[in-house]
C-alpha cells in the first residue's frame, strides 16, 4: 500500500499489455508515464507533508499489518491489532500489546480499514480514549463516485486523512 509499489504494477501492467498488443504501445506507454508522474508528485508532497509531524505522533494505528511499506516510505511506525486477516482478529494478547504500545505513545488518533470488522478497533478506541479518526483503504478502492474511487483517489484519501489525523 505505498505509491512506490503502484508505480511498479503500473510499468509491469504496461509492458505486458504492449507485448500482447504491440500496436497500441505508445498509447500504453504514454497514459502510464502521464499516471506515473502523477502518482510521483502525490508522493513528493506527501513526504514533504508528513515530514511536519512530531516524532511523538509519528505512529500509524491500524487494524491489521497493511501499512508496513507506506508506513515505511513516510517514516511513521507502523502498529495493528493483528499481522493479516485470520480467523484470530483482535484477540486478548493482540489487544494488550496495542493498547500497551498506545498507552505509550503520544498518538493522537486511531484508524481503521474499510475492508474489516470495525468492532476491535472500537474496543481498542474505548479502551485507550482516542478517537477513530478514519476509515482507510486497504484491499479494494471505493464505489465509482465516492471518494477513493480509484488507484490514485484511493492513496490520495489514504494520505491526506492519515496526515491529517496524525497532525491533530
Amino acid at each position: 500500500l505505498d505509491i512506490s509499489n503502484g508505480i511498479h504494477y503500473i510499468t509491469e501492467i504496461t509492458r505486458v499489455m504492449s507485448e500482447k498488443d504491440p500496436k497500441n504501445k505508445e498509447a500504453y506507454e504514454k497514459n502510464a508515464d502521464a499516471y506515473i508522474a502523477d502518482l510521483t508528485e502525490l508522493d513528493s508532497e506527501a513526504k514533504k507533508e508528513f515530514a511536519d509531524i512530531p516524532e511523538e505522533k509519528k505512529l500509524l494505528v491500524t487494524s491489521e499489518g497493511a501499512f508496513k511499506y507506506f508506513s515505511k516510505a513516510y517514516e511513521l511506525q507502523a502498529s495493528y491489532i493483528w499481522e493479516i486477516n485470520t480467523e484470530g482478529q483482535g484477540t486478548p494478547d493482540q489487544m494488550k500489546q496495542i493498547i500497551e504500545k498506545v498507552r505509550n505513545s503520544e498518538v493522537p488518533v486511531l484508524f481503521v480499514e474499510t475492508s474489516v470488522d470495525h468492532r476491535s478497533m472500537e474496543r481498542l478506541s474505548n479502551e485507550v480514549d482516542l478517537p477513530v479518526y478514519s476509515n482507510l483503504f486497504t484491499d479494494s478502492i471505493a464505489n465509482a463516485g465516492e471518494d477513493g474511487d480509484s488507484y490514485y483517489e484511493m492513496m490520495k484519501w489514504n494520505l491526506e486523512k492519515i496526515h491529517e489525523g496524525l497532525s491533530q
